[in-house]
């Protein structure tokens, strides 16, 4: 059975080595929705990336 990658990360950024952390941005490719996510050490955070009215960012996610 093949693993399908529902998530897509476009956006990487820092290091699991040092005390900040690392940051992503990752993209549903159903809904098109990006998400933040921060994880560092034991700890982790996941949250919709929103714009200026609070509604979510939303993009096409084309694979190449």
């Amino acid at each position: 059975m093949k693993k399908e990658n529902r998530f897509k990360v476009v956006f990487k950024d820092g290091s699991q080595l040092k005390d900040e952390g690392q940051r992503q941005i990752l993209v549903d490719t159903e809904t098109g929705v990006n998400y933040l996510v921060w994880h560092g050490g034991y700890a982790g955070s996941i949250t919709p990336l929103l714009d200026a009215d609070g509604k979510p960012i939303v993009t096409q996610y084309v694979e190449y």
